[in-house]
This record gives C-alpha cells, structure tokens and sequence, in this order.
C-alpha cells in the first residue's frame, strides 16, 4: 500500500517569500513544494489509475480556477503548533473539491475536521516557538495569486519526500 495525498501546487511569482519563511520554520521545506491539500495522507491499495478515474470523474467540469492567500495565520491542534496562509479568493471551489471527494470515494478516510484550504508555511515543536515565529512574519503583507490548473496526487516516500505521481490538468 503507498501512502498518497491530493495537493494543489501553487506557482507564483513571489514565491521565495512563502520558501524562505517555510525553509526557516517549515521541517518539510526541502521534501515537499508550497501546496494546499485536498485529501489528506490516505493509505489504499487502489491503483493510480483507479485515484485517476476518481479524479476525472470528481473533477469534470471544474475549469481552471484564481486563487490569492494573503492571511497569516496560527493555530494548534492534536497533531502540532502551526503557521498558515489563508486564501482570501478561490477557496469555496477548493472546499467542493474536498467535500466531493470526501462526499463519495475518500470517505472512509474523512476524520471530521472542518477543512480550511490553506498553506502551511511552519510546523514548530512548542506553542512559544510558533507565538515568536508568528510575531516575526505576521506583518508581512504580500498577496500570492496564480491560477489553479491541475490537481496533483502524490506519494509519500520513506523519508516524507513528496513523489508526484498524477497530475490531472482542469479544462
């Protein structure tokens, strides 16, 4: 069994901003690019031609679509102390994609969690950590848009590097 996710690689042009503040409090900076997850890591067997069958079916007649992230954000949950950038413009038609595949053949991996599309620019180890590195960009007031084209599944290997292995382009 591989363990795979459903992300959206954002390009913009100012990205360096969102790398450097990921590469300084992100400890995945250097296995996995900027991105917005969809369906969170699931474990199946199903073949990428299945996940890709689930794709064309789920994701016909979304048309490529504009989002911007521009809020700054922290929180902390079960899992750690993050940092986020929030979408300001696009995330009603990510949360469709989210709820559509959660809705049919991904349900049995929904946890239950209100799903926020988001990038996470920082995961720190304590709640002190991510208060001060909160402090440090909180007043940074870029606007990061791009138009989204494609939906990515990728696998997780063993080191946590991010192996994509579909890109399905939107028409």
């Amino acid at each position: 069994m591989n363990l795979r996710t459903i992300m959206i690689f954002p390009t913009f042009e100012n990205i360096e901003i969102i790398n450097s503040i990921r590469d300084k409090y992100d400890p995945l900076a250097n296995l996995v690019r900027p991105h917005i997850t969809i369906v969170f890591p699931f474990e199946s067997d199903m073949s990428n031609e299945e996940v890709t069958d689930i794709l064309n079916k789920r994701l016909m007649g979304i048309v490529p679509f504009d989002i911007e992230l521009k809020d700054l954000g922290k929180y902390t949950d079960a899992s750690g102390n993050y940092l986020s950038l929030y979408l300001t413009k696009g995330a009603d038609v990510i949360k469709r994609i989210h709820d559509t595949l959660y809705g049919n053949e991904f349900k049995s991996y929904d946890i239950g969690v209100e799903y926020v599309p988001h990038i996470t620019v920082g995961k720190l180890p304590t709640k002190e950590e991510m208060e001060a590195a909160y402090e440090e960009i909180r007043d940074i007031d870029e606007v990061f848009s791009t138009k989204v084209r494609k939906i990515s599944v990728e696998m997780i290997g063993e080191n946590e590097e991010s192996i994509i292995i579909i890109e399905k382009e939107l028409e």
